[in-house]
């Protein structure tokens, strides 16, 4: 049962150790307020955020949340293919109607895992930077934060898009995944700083491809959580 969530299908693993210490770690991070929000988010594609928002979502409901996972990736989101849930409706085409209980109810979608839902992409919008800076989506945010004990957004790269820095001024946390020996260090030093110029709250990177002992590396293989 869905293949890339290794924390459901495989507990015991290091990387499934790994990401409930990233859990915890965010948990930490947010001491004045309980956490009810956060964005992964990257610097450039197939760093595998939308890996460790899965995961991160599953490690959350195991610790006794009831978690909704929202693919705001409007223009190559597949967490719907993750989950194996259909993405006829999603957010896209939840922005464009009224913003109340019965009809955001209708988009959400639940999983197989018990008490994780999902709200998918939806189809692929013309304006999806301005879809997420409209009032609908900061409406939208305000009503799922009293539904759910967390929502986890998985957003977009941040360079050469604005759709991540929209998103990381109305959560709580934002959490940047990046590559090791991929993802070239100017570029992470870029993405920190414009998430800084509008005073998102980062909590940390997370380093993805790290070499494993066998001196290879493989898609999950998660190193350290800095603070």
């Amino acid at each position: 049962m869905y293949q890339e969530l290794v924390l459901n299908n495989d507990p015991k693993a290091i990387i499934s150790e790994t990401i409930r210490t990233l859990r915890t770690n965010l948990q930490f991070a947010s001491v004045d307020k309980k956490l009810r929000t956060i964005l992964i988010t990257s610097s450039v594609p197939g760093e595998g955020k939308s890996f460790i928002s899965c995961n991160l979502a599953t490690a959350f409901v195991q610790d006794g949340n009831k978690v909704l996972l929202v693919d705001c990736d409007m223009r190559k989101g597949r967490q719907h293919k993750v989950f194996q849930v259909s993405n006829e409706k999603g957010l896209s085409t939840l922005l464009l109607g009224p913003i109340n209980n019965s009809n955001v109810k209708s988009f959400i979608q639940r999983t197989k895992i018990n008490n994780l839902d999902i709200l998918t992409m939806g189809i692929v919008p013309p304006n999806p930077s301005e879809l997420l800076n409209s009032a609908n989506m900061k409406n939208l945010i305000d009503l799922l934060s009293k539904e759910y004990d967390l929502v986890i957004f998985d957003g977009v790269p941040v360079n050469g898009l604005t759709d991540s820095v929209i998103m990381s001024k109305l959560v709580d946390e934002v959490v940047v995944v990046t590559a090791m020996k991929q993802t070239p260090i100017e570029l992470l030093e870029q993405t920190k700083k414009t998430l800084e110029a509008v005073d998102a709250n980062i909590a940390g990177v997370i380093v993805n491809k790290v070499p494993n002992k066998n001196g290879g590396y493989y898609y999950g293989n998660y190193g350290s959580y800095y603070m």
